[in-house]
């Protein structure tokens, strides 16, 4: 498994790009069997999962847009770019919501 080859390999299946990509390479000529949808994919680029963190991210990147707040977001973190410097850490990726997320959001309409 520390072969170069076997590197390359997982690059190129990981690749992105349709026409480099080897899953997509590999799928015009059948050797996988699809278990979504492009729909499905679609949907799923700009709606996040109800039940994890990633519901939490993307509520409140809509309602900080919404207010036309700064804020900086990443795997773990919400933070609201103010004089305040608001920040909730969100370590468990299966919750879904969170007191400290709440306030957070709360504060986006109060000093919007």
């Amino acid at each position: 498994m520390s072969d170069p080859k076997i590197a390359l390999i997982d690059l190129l299946f990981h690749d992105t790009n349709l026409d480099r990509g080897l899953f997509y390479r590999r799928s015009l000529k059948g050797h996988f069997e699809r278990m979504v949808t492009d729909e499905q994919i679609e949907k799923a680029t700009t709606t996040p999962p109800a039940t994890t963190r990633a519901h939490m991210r993307g509520t409140f990147i809509q309602a900080a847009k919404q207010w036309r707040r700064d804020y900086t977001v990443d795997w773990v973190h919400l933070k609201l770019n103010d004089e305040m410097q608001r920040t909730v850490l969100l370590k468990d990726p299966f919750k879904s919501t969170d007191e400290r997320f709440q306030k957070l959001l709360a504060s986006l309409e109060r000093h919007g």
